[in-house]
């Protein structure tokens, strides 16, 4: 069986992401917003509903896809007989003025190489997830687009009626597409779409310059930073878990999800991860964004939130939509918002504990400390004996989870020092209660036939979230429990090449069938805390395979065939990646000539 890898790369600037596939088309593109409907939805719908965007000759080609050395900029070369040509797709970014300039613009340069290629654009935008068409009206060197809630503007030097009439047409000297939303291109076209492509490419090699990335895999550790950089909506500061919906978990799964939101069970290992690369910038924007919803909130928090914090997040399914490799069904916003996930309030303590502990921030950003510590206290005080849906968010099933009350023993624990950090004896008392009533209900997950945690109290099943046992240090990774946990998991749960199945009991939704890339890089840490450091690494390399053909990872990948599943590229794989390598590396800690 042939491996199933998705076709697209993305490029971004931190307000929008696009996919660029290897057959030239924009794939995917949302504007104005992350969240909002596609412009170019061909990765879920390949026919006129869902719009295209492509540059290509009439005869069968071959396609060379690539990024240009630590940026987010994409080249594809087009070969076929009669000649050899370039695109190169990028969102602008860098500094002018004092700020970041990131408009909605995406900049297609064409370029020959070889030959005398003929080629045709095709430029169909589509409105309300492809219920409705935009209309093309043309100018003197533009077409404008009416139909959605604001005009859109393609800006070339290509003839109009080419374009209009989907011509073929001689390719001799480079060609721009400069396609806005909300506004025109009011410069000069060529150079300025070269000075903006000259700018992001200094941009993004000066932003890896300054990131700290360890030797072990650097590569690979580069690509994941750059991936979760453009995956941060900067208007507010949340990082989404995808900028897709509805790729399936697995083929004819229905497990097809809309992951375009800010999850709050993943705060504490992008923080970890950010922290890792030393990008305090990012940091402060995504704790500032975590913030503004704890303030915000005197309610319980819900396992995900909008971009800009929005609690309602209402789920639909579109009807009209073909679907990922016609799987059904397509579904907008999502009803997780909805579920009780205890874990979270622990999660936001551990994540904004840099504020207390880190000497980067200074004491006036903690100003509000007591009220909103006594709040979080609060929320774990009330939660900590409840039933939840867990990590995984199972619709139709609560139990007594071991994560969530590890994330709430964590939470306790930052608690406990941001108490000692601000002198408040009373929260100090009451975090250490906490943390004794959360190492109960963890302890009570203990099987001791099987010398490992089950996932929830009085369950049988093993869970690849109780990794996170050990590497949060419940257990001493050097203890033989620790030891003996990561044997019963792995036994159970490892499949081929290095993967890990989250679990392996029936949910809402039958079996899983698929691996969940981030619990294999969770074990690959798990393995070099205890010590196992040559299992670790080759492990890691293992695993790294998965990639697609520019070392992105999907969410999920199917164990018989090393397929990739679910929505592209995932965040938090490489959020993933990037901790494993980091915790191999200072694990190697020998110079790099060795």
């Amino acid at each position: 069986m042939e491996r199933h890898t998705y076709q697209t790369g993305i490029i971004g600037n931190c307000a929008y992401l696009a996919h660029i596939n290897k057959n030239t088309n924009v794939d995917w593109l949302c504007w104005p917003r992350f969240d909002s409907s596609f412009i170019f939805g061909g990765l879920i719908d390949d026919s006129s509903t869902g719009g295209s965007f492509s540059i290509l000759p009439k005869e069968p080609y071959t396609s060379h896809q690539y990024y240009l050395e630590n940026t987010n900029i994409i080249c594809t070369e087009i070969s076929y007989a009669e000649g050899k040509y370039r695109i190169t797709d990028f969102a602008p970014r860098f500094r002018q003025f004092d700020r970041y300039f990131k408009p909605l613009m995406l900049i297609r340069k064409v370029e020959l190489l070889e030959g005398n290629p003929r080629i045709r654009v095709k430029c169909t935008p589509v409105c309300n997830y492809g219920a409705s068409h935009q209309k093309g009206y043309r100018g003197s060197n533009h077409i404008q687009f009416k139909g959605c809630e604001e005009d859109m503007q393609l800006s070339t030097n290509i003839p109009i009626s080419y374009i209009e009439d989907e011509t073929y047409f001689a390719l001799k000297e480079p060609k721009y597409l400069v396609l806005t939303y909300g506004h025109q291109l009011d410069a000069p076209l060529e150079s300025t779409a070269d000075r903006f492509l000259k700018e992001t490419i200094k941009y993004w090699r000066t932003w890896i310059k300054h990131s700290k990335i360890d030797g072990f895999y650097q590569n690979m550790v580069i690509r994941s930073a750059l991936v979760l950089k453009i995956h941060q909506y900067e208007d507010t500061g949340a990082i989404i878990a995808a900028s897709t919906t509805s790729l399936p978990e697995s083929p004819g799964s229905t497990r097809n999800w809309d992951y375009r939101y800010c999850w709050m069970r993943d705060t504490y290992y992008v923080i970890t991860a950010l922290n890792h690369i030393g990008h305090f910038e990012e940091m402060e924007k995504y704790f500032g964004y975590v913030t503004d919803i704890s303030f915000s909130d005197d309610k319980r928090y819900q396992p995900l939130f909008g971009i800009a914090g929005e609690r309602v997040l209402t789920e639909r399914q579109l009807g009209h939509v073909k679907g990922y490799l016609g799987n059904q069904p397509v579904r907008v916003g999502n009803q997780a918002y909805e579920h009780i996930q205890n874990d979270i309030y622990g999660q936001v303590l551990i994540s904004m504990l840099p504020l207390y502990h880190d000497r980067r921030f200074i004491i006036d950003e903690r100003q509000d400390s007591s009220i909103w510590l006594d709040s979080l206290l609060g929320k774990i005080e009330r939660t900590i004996d409840e039933q939840d849906a867990g990590i995984w968010e199972f619709r139709n099933i609560a139990n007594t989870h071991c994560y969530t009350n590890l994330f709430q023993w964590a939470g306790a624990n930052a608690a406990l020092k941001m108490s000692i950090t601000i002198g408040n004896k009373a929260f100090q008392e009451r975090a250490e209660r906490l943390i004794e009533k959360a190492s109960k209900h963890i302890e009570d997950c203990y099987d001791p036939e099987k010398k490992a945690y089950n996932h929830a109290v009085g369950s049988p099943h093993l869970d690849a979230s109780t990794l996170q046992l050990i590497l949060m240090n419940y257990l001493d990774p050097q203890s033989q429990r620790a030891k003996d946990h990561l044997i019963a998991l792995e036994k159970e749960l490892k499949a081929e090449g290095g993967l890990f199945y989250r679990y392996l009991h029936t949910d809402d939704f039958g079996k899983p069938k698929t691996t969940f890339l981030i619990c294999a890089f969770w074990y690959v840490e798990a393995l070099a805390c205890v010590g196992r450091l040559d299992d670790a690494i080759r492990e890691f390399e293992a695993i790294i395979k998965y990639g697609n053909h520019l070392s992105l990872f999907s969410e999920d990948v199917d164990e018989k065939d090393g397929s990739q599943w679910g929505n592209f590229p995932q965040a938090y794989s490489h959020v993933g990646l990037m901790n494993a390598a980091h915790r191999i590396a200072i694990k190697l800690d020998r110079p790099v000539f060795l």
